[in-house]
């Protein structure tokens, strides 16, 4: 079999390098091309020494010429949100499949996008862009030449709600939506929130009502909803805990049954009966969902835990490129968390 040629712009980011790990052996891809700005000329394996004898390719700087030359079939987008606007129509224009894992193609309103970002560099894309949730996408993902990986609190929030608003089972008006995520979120550039001696046995609010996931929450779910994201001093996961106002009665057994009835075909949702906790998903590309009743308030309670640099990130990422490049959607993503 003919594999197919993958590049990783922004290759040095925890996600660039969380695309390596996942895909370094998948039997259809083999990655080609390794860019990064802070070390180019360097090995990969010298910048992460973890990949040695996995991955030695030497990192470049970004050239649409090279990614021509290579003759690649689909490039992942690893970079800050506004760069990715600058380089992809380039590489649409050679044939070349994109997986953008930042922000510029999410929002489907150019306006929203530039009040909580950066002015667009090309707008006429957004319309063109495939949203990337396989579980609620999956058709137009398969057919996509422009994705757009979503956010990772954002994948955790919508796994949490769209069952029940989709059913119409909980009042719209009064959701709210508590998250915590792990320090990795905030990526790998050098900033005093993630420095040890501030975030080490700390715990803080941040964004409150100007988070920049709100607003893809709200598209995704098409309702608004108040949002309170917090940093826990964790390498890897988030935990969503969200909060509605049901409609009628319901037990929390028929509301648990909806939910497996939603996601029974999914491979990486698991509804469970426990509290799950974000170790339960350490590497994964699982999302684990669990609820609880209120029955004096008449409100459920819904509990979503992921990876944040896996189902959050690099993970998704790698199961849209299996439905676009026509893999098993699962290829490389059957991972066992790591546990203690």
């Amino acid at each position: 079999m003919n594999k197919k040629k993958i590049g990783i712009i922004g290759a040095t980011g925890y996600t660039g390098v969380e695309l390596i790990r996942l895909l370094w052996d998948h039997p259809g891809v083999s990655i080609m091309w390794l860019t990064s700005k802070t070390y180019a000329g360097q090995k990969i394996s010298d910048v992460f020494p973890h990949l040695k004898k996995k991955c030695e390719l030497l990192t470049e700087e970004f050239s649409i010429a090279k990614a021509e030359k290579l003759k690649l079939d689909l490039v992942f987008v690893a970079l800050p949100h506004g760069l990715a606007q600058e380089i992809v129509p380039s590489l649409l224009e050679k044939n070349i499949k994109v997986i953008d894992l930042g922000a510029d193609y999410r929002l489907q309103d150019v306006s929203t996008y530039e009040k909580h970002y950066v002015p667009h560099k090309s707008p006429e894309l957004i319309k063109k862009a495939v949203y990337g949730l396989p579980e609620i996408y999956r058709d137009q993902v398969k057919k996509a030449n422009l994705l757009a990986n979503p956010g990772c609190y954002v994948t955790a929030a919508t796994f949490a709600l769209r069952p029940i608003i989709d059913k119409k089972l909980v009042k719209t008006d009064s959701i709210i939506i508590d998250a915590k995520s792990s320090i990795s979120g905030a990526g790998r550039k050098l900033a005093l929130t993630s420095h040890f001696n501030e975030t080490y046995n700390n715990f803080y609010a941040y964004n409150i009502t100007k988070h920049r996931h709100q607003p893809e929450i709200e598209q995704n779910l098409g309702v608004k909803v108040v949002f309170t994201p917090h940093v826990i001093p964790i390498d890897r996961g988030i935990l969503v805990t969200a909060y509605a106002d049901l409609i009628d009665k319901l037990s929390e057994a028929q509301l648990l049954n909806t939910y497996k009835e939603y996601y029974a075909d999914e491979p990486f949702i698991k509804v469970v009966n426990h509290l799950p906790a974000v170790k339960e998903v350490a590497g994964t590309n699982d999302c684990i969902i669990a609820l609880r009743v209120d029955d004096a308030a008449n409100k459920v309670i819904i509990i979503s835990v992921i990876d944040n640099l896996v189902k959050g990130a690099s993970g998704q990422a790698v199961q849209n490129m299996n439905l676009m490049l026509g893999f098993p959607e699962t290829q490389n993503l059957k991972h066992i968390s790591l546990y203690p």
